[in-house]
């Protein structure tokens, strides 16, 4: 049972062939029996999943049609808050911490009938591409436990990966749900920056972050985003744009489109079997009647450090909340108000916070601000407008999601910029505000997944949906 898609899961349950008890026990043995290899959860929540299995069991048992997730079991990346349910970001400066209500995307996942198993490993505060960041342990990728699962929402994509839930949430910053998708051979969904309200997401750059899904194939990837999508009164940066039906746009035919390559996107640094991969699966689409035309995106290599200033400087401004007064790890025996700042932080931050906390607050400091800051704002105006353009001649842009297939674990620990530039790829589309997607389109001789990225246009993730599903079907 625990290979179920999504509609086979709400299936099974609605034709009373298993229970959503049933299923939400199966899963929970899974977990049980694999996950300490893995390290894909942090915090389950067997109490509240079974609650709501019997509110589906209640409606299935006397006929009533169940809603869109009816039963479905799924997992939350911990930077959600969930009411209850302790919500740490990856960091022990939050261990203790469970909060008094819901993020958005996690009530309407529930009303919509799906039965939340847990809490998922990422990097601390969303920073990271392995998810080595994380406070409590790495998580392991499930096709190769010695190798990264991508980051930040490698518990995420490697809980779907492993058949420890049918569907998951992760948020993307720079990357954080296409990449480790790849790395892990499922679907990651970004959509539109303000397609889905980020109200009740523990914030690392407001601008930049996106709330999305890992799953199994595209459909479901549609259902899920058909589900949180939609304007948020909680959230005032959620859009105001009617959310088509994605379910049923992924039928209409994909012959006609034009999808853009970019040759920046095909440059040095990509591997051999990447490009192989990926070139193959362009060559899939045009053979479904796609035609392939070449387009210019001509500001990407400023993209790593644009985005890098951006989140930082945000981040700076974001974890400043995290003091030790109001909420989260407080040090003890502090002699004074400054001293207990320091130490809580000190304390409660790990490596990778710190730095990035320390370069965004260097990028906002006096006399810095419009050489680093406002620069890179500029630029980022710059990519959007290099989309914009690519744009009007290509319906979709196809890229590779990564450079490189899943790399050992402790490989680019030692080197964060070698880790910030596996990040190439997938940052402009935060950048930007698109929506991109990441599907899985073969694999390297050492049988590790690869990625095709898909891009489109703002709130426009009806195409890139159509553009996937069409190549999955025909792989």
């Amino acid at each position: 049972m625990n290979s179920l898609t999504i509609d086979a899961a709400r299936s099974a349950i609605q034709e009373r062939r298993t229970t959503a008890a049933l299923l939400a026990e199966a899963f929970y043995d899974r977990i049980e029996k694999d996950d300490p290899q893995i390290g894909a959860y942090l915090t389950l929540s067997k109490e509240r999943a079974l609650a709501k299995a019997e509110e589906v069991d209640a409606l299935a048992a006397k006929g009533e049609k169940l809603p869109p997730l009816g039963g479905v079991p799924v997992a939350i990346k911990d930077v959600m808050v969930t009411r209850g349910v302790r919500s740490t970001a990856g960091s022990k400066i939050l261990g203790n911490y469970i909060p008094p209500y819901d993020c958005t995307a996690v009530a309407r996942m529930e009303a919509a009938g799906a039965v939340v198993l847990g809490k998922t490993n990422c990097d601390e505060f969303a920073m990271g591409s392995s998810n080595e960041n994380s406070a409590w342990r790495p998580v392991h990728n499930p096709r190769d436990l010695s190798r990264v699962p991508g980051g930040s929402s490698g518990g995420s994509a490697a809980a779907v990966a492993a058949d420890m839930a049918v569907a998951a949430l992760g948020s993307d910053t720079g990357g954080s749900i296409r990449q480790p998708a790849s790395f892990c051979g499922v679907v990651g969904l970004m959509p539109t920056y303000g397609r889905v309200s980020r109200y009740g997401l523990i914030a690392f750059a407001s601008s930049l972050d996106h709330i999305g899904p890992l799953t199994k194939t595209v459909k479901d990837a549609a259902l899920v985003l058909r589900t949180i999508a939609g304007r948020d009164p909680m959230d005032s940066t959620s859009a105001e744009v009617p959310v088509p039906d994605y379910v049923a746009e992924l039928e209409k035919p994909v012959r006609g489109l034009k999808l853009g390559v970019a040759k920046e996107y095909f440059g040095e640094g990509l591997d051999a079997e990447v490009r192989s991969s990926v070139e193959a699966a362009i060559q899939k689409l045009a053979s479904l009647g796609c035609e392939v035309v070449p387009v210019s995106l001509p500001h990407t290599a400023y993209a790593i450090p644009t985005y890098y200033i951006v989140a930082t400087a945000e981040a700076s401004a974001n974890l400043a909340r995290f003091d030790g007064v109001r909420y989260g790890h407080r040090a003890g025996d502090a002699r004074t108000l400054s001293e207990m700042y320091r130490r809580s932080r000190d304390e409660g931050f790990g490596a990778e916070v710190k730095r990035r906390i320390m370069l965004g607050t260097y990028a906002l400091s006096a006399g810095y601000y419009d050489a680093y800051y406002l620069k890179a704002q500029r630029v980022r105006t710059l990519l959007t407008r290099d989309f914009e353009e690519a744009f009007k001649k290509a319906d979709a842009i196809v890229t590779p999601t990564s450079p490189t297939a899943a790399f050992k674990l402790g490989d680019k620990v030692d080197d964060p910029l070698a880790m910030y530039l596996a990040d190439i790829y997938t940052v402009t589309a935060d950048l930007a505000g698109i929506p991109g997607i990441s599907i899985p389109c073969g694999q390297t001789r050492e049988k590790l997944p690869i990625g095709l990225q898909i891009l489109g246009r703002h709130f426009d993730e009806a195409t890139i949906l159509r553009v996937a599903h069409a190549y999955e079907q025909a792989s």
